[in-house]
């Protein structure tokens, strides 16, 4: 090994390691369980069960239409947000407090924002009260034990991701492409359609990926905000290792969820390139 190249790999050793360690073999041992049976013999027989089940097909449908409409609420909200933080304030004092507010809740536990959400949409809480009070409903409305409530609950808690992307994405447009266009008789409609979202689209799509994955694979907010009415794939995953310790059924389960997932969002991203002529 020529010198040169000695303290790349030396930087490289660690998180390669830490890689093949925490994920990996994580991920070889899941996947070999699931393969096997409980007595070590190589087996198909979990996923079969899965896939000729059709609760398990109705649960991964609650789960990605969750997850979808999650996402597509977190990028309606989200884009106009960071439009506004990076494109509206001006004042840097004001924009570096709203950034601060935005990413603060994630210091904080899933579970304690979603016991919080808990009170905020009960019967007796703070949003049913508001709706009675403006004169939008007449009596409470039940949020929690309904995918609304769930909606509400991932909104919050993934809405900074899409913010923090499109906003990086936004703020590496260049002000002269927007300059020229204008000079050449663009709207600033046009403008936006033309130069400003196809720039800001890759943030945009890393955001809504990571919001979509964090979304289906979330167990805190859809176990406390369901109350036990509604059931994702997360919670089959976790009651299998928990409560079952059907540690290879578990396993199962947590590869079919992987490779939907994985198999959506490379589809999505299929979906998003540029089409050539």
């Amino acid at each position: 090994m020529s010198g040169a190249l000695r303290p790349v790999v030396l930087l490289c050793a660690l998180p390669a390691a830490f890689f093949v360690a925490f994920f990996l073999a994580p991920m070889a041992v899941v996947l070999i369980a699931s393969l096997t049976t409980s007595g070590g013999q190589p087996t198909f027989a979990h996923y079969v069960r899965i896939l000729a089940d059709a609760y398990h097909w109705d649960v991964l449908w609650v789960t990605f239409r969750i997850g979808a409409l999650t996402t597509l609420v977190c990028v309606l909200i989200g884009y106009p947000l960071a439009w506004y933080l990076v494109r509206v304030v001006q004042w840097r004092p004001w924009r570096r407090f709203c950034v601060i507010l935005l990413v603060v809740p994630l210091f904080t536990s899933n579970i304690v924002r979603s016991f919080g959400w808990m009170v905020l949409l009960g019967r007796n809480g703070l949003v049913n009260d508001g709706l009675i009070g403006l004169g939008l409903i007449e009596r409470p409305m039940r949020f929690l034990g309904t995918e609304l409530g769930i909606l509400i609950g991932l909104v919050y808690i993934l809405l900074p991701f899409i913010v923090l992307a499109v906003g990086n994405a936004l703020a590496k447009v260049d002000p002269a492409l927007e300059h020229a266009s204008a000079d050449l008789g663009a709207t600033p409609a046009g403008t936006f359609r033309t130069i400003i979202f196809p720039l800001s689209l890759p943030g945009l799509m890393a955001g809504a990926v990571m919001v979509f994955m964090l979304a289906v694979s979330a167990y805190v907010t859809p176990a406390l905000l369901s109350g036990g009415r509604i059931t994702v794939f997360s919670m089959l995953i976790f009651q299998q290792y928990s409560s079952v310790f059907d540690f290879n059924y578990g396993g199962a389960l947590s590869i079919t969820m992987l490779v939907l997932t994985l198999a959506l969002v490379a589809i999505a991203g299929r979906l998003s390139e540029p089409r050539r002529a």
